[in-house]
């Protein structure tokens, strides 16, 4: 996704692992990699910049960036600073227009994934486990069961693959879905549709993800934001 950076924005809690290539118009760029979010976090852009976001497949982090997930959860990390085979380009794309950073991308990345039968079995359990977890409240170690899998296989797959334990990841689904259906449904009935057995188990939930009570965050009365380079400068620093 290629657009303008310059109001006051919500970063809500994802398990996507983004390659972010940013563009000021002062000349300054930055090519990072943001993981796993376990937590919303409120943000206002310093400088207006365009930004070029990549999200990586499912179980791509060690192939393209030489380290498990998990090593990236809740971290801001400069591309060019991680082992693996994509950081060979970081200078090639802070040197390139942001229009043929796609088309470089878009080549470099397919063929440095693996085709190996065995890793190609792990990206598909990954996948199966993934959409299992999105749409359906039910127990992990049900889950686990329908797929054939251990408990500690499943867990071993999503801090590999994912960065987070399956349990975070079909929360922070759960309160996505609800994010989602309470914008045309009321919040009591938004909250049962997507599996909260109780208003305060959705509240407790909401509140533990988005730092604030599901009613505040509906209407609007978000947290004060964060400067973006206030965050890259903490991480930077960590």
């Amino acid at each position: 996704m290629l657009d303008p950076v310059r109001r006051p924005f919500t970063h809500i809690p994802e398990t996507d692992i983004r390659l972010i290539l940013r563009h000021e118009p002062t000349g300054r760029r930055d090519v990072v990699v943001i993981g796993p979010r376990t937590r919303a976090s409120y943000n206002a852009a310093d400088e207006p910049a365009t930004c070029l976001r990549l999200r990586l497949a499912p179980g791509a982090a060690l192939p393209l960036l030489g380290i498990a997930a998990a090593e990236l959860t809740d971290r801001i990390t400069v591309l060019g600073e991680l082992p693996g085979p994509l950081a060979e380009f970081s200078d090639r794309l802070l040197h390139s227009p942001l229009s043929e950073s796609v088309s470089i991308l878009k080549d470099a990345l397919p063929r440095r994934l693996s085709d190996d039968s065995a890793e190609r079995s792990r990206r598909a359990l990954l996948s199966a486990a993934l959409a299992a977890l999105m749409t359906d409240p039910a127990p992990i170690p049900e889950i686990a069961a329908r797929l054939a899998v251990s408990e500690r296989q499943l867990r071993a797959l999503f801090t590999t693959g994912i960065g987070v334990s399956p349990k975070h990841f079909a929360r922070i689904a759960r309160v996505r879905r609800l994010m989602s259906e309470a914008r045309t449904t009321p919040l009591s009935q938004a909250a049962a549709a997507v599996g909260y057995y109780d208003q305060s188990h959705m509240t407790a939930d909401f509140r533990a993800l988005m730092g604030i009570q599901p009613t505040r965050f509906l209407d609007g009365d978000l947290p004060a934001p964060i400067p973006c380079h206030s965050v890259l400068s903490a991480y930077a620093a960590a």
